[in-house]
């Protein structure tokens, strides 16, 4: 797949292991309308990383691994702007010092995967540098699909490959429909994630979207995402799922975006191994959390 990676400037940037918060009064209203209180966002999660399932946990809008921030605005956006997927993270202070992971999301966070024996050596500020890789990233031969928070690593890894009629063949492990599409759809493409929708069930199990995993990547249809996100008919917009599900109304699994096109030029292809905790070697297939069963605080009950 010819790219004009040669020309991508490669770039640091940096932020801090981000320490969850909460407030006084934690409790809020379900979906259902029943009120909970949930592990949220941030810190350093050491039971979840990419690969295991992103519905099933005893908590809202998990995000994998390490959450990572800038306490001042002008690096912070820096972060989240200029890290793309699966670009190399280096440990720069602390006990962790020297250990290197990879960026798997972005969120209200940039997430960063780490070894487990890595994970226990971590602390809530320690430093993390990322070679910030990836802005600017296009396809030579397919000058249509706009490319988002892409890696030439990550890239690489999701074989990618051009049908016979021109048409870009991606593999995803699951698709999903415009009509799920949810909360983030006023933001900019190439700034943190969409959230597709999970309150109907019967209608995620209908397209398969209950078994997805984190890092899976996937297909939404009839979306335009070249600049903001929005309804095209017949656009194609190919996401990777970054955090777990959730029960507040307009929310569920978040999906970022990577690549997406207008016109019919993008052809997804179901494989279910298409998931970069194993594409970038990340992790081992067999070591991955089992599907889990629905969880007592969302929708469900």
């Amino acid at each position: 797949m010819r790219t004009n990676a040669a020309q991508l400037v490669e770039v640091s940037v940096y932020g801090e292991v981000w320490a969850p918060t909460g407030t006084y009064n934690q409790y809020r209203a379900t979906s259902e309308g029943r009120s909970t209180v949930t592990l949220g966002m941030a810190g350093i999660c050491y039971s979840t990383r990419v690969g295991d399932p992103a519905f099933g946990w005893e908590a809202d809008h998990l995000e994998p691994g390490v959450s990572i921030r800038n306490k001042l605005d002008g690096p912070e956006h820096a972060l989240h702007y200029l890290a793309c997927m699966g670009n190399q993270a280096v440990v720069t202070s602390g006990s962790a010092t020297g250990s290197v992971g990879r960026v798997t999301g972005e969120h209200a966070h940039v997430l960063v995967d780490f070894e487990p024996d890595v994970l226990d050596l971590l602390a809530i500020g320690d430093r993390i540098q990322i070679h910030a890789l990836g802005s600017g990233l296009r396809l030579l031969d397919h000058p249509s699909v706009r490319l988002h928070k892409c890696s030439p690593s990550l890239l690489d890894a999701l074989q990618l490959s051009t049908r016979s009629d021109g048409k870009l063949a991606v593999p995803v492990v699951a698709e999903i429909p415009s009509h799920l599409m949810g909360s983030g759809a006023e933001l900019m493409a190439d700034y943190v994630d969409q959230d597709f929708m999970s309150n109907d069930r019967e209608e995620m199990e209908r397209y398969g979207l209950h078994k997805l995993r984190l890092g899976d990547i996937v297909a939404v249809h009839d979306q335009d995402h070249s600049w903001g996100r929005g309804y095209y008919a017949g656009a194609v917009t190919i996401g990777l799922i970054i955090h777990g599900d959730s029960a507040w109304t307009g929310h569920g699994p978040g999906v970022l975006d990577l690549l997406t096109s207008r016109g019919p030029d993008i052809v997804p292809t179901i494989d279910p191994e298409a998931n970069i905790a194993w594409r970038l070697g990340i992790r081992d297939r067999s070591d991955v959390a089992a599907p889990l069963p629905r969880s007592s605080y969302a929708i469900y009950g």
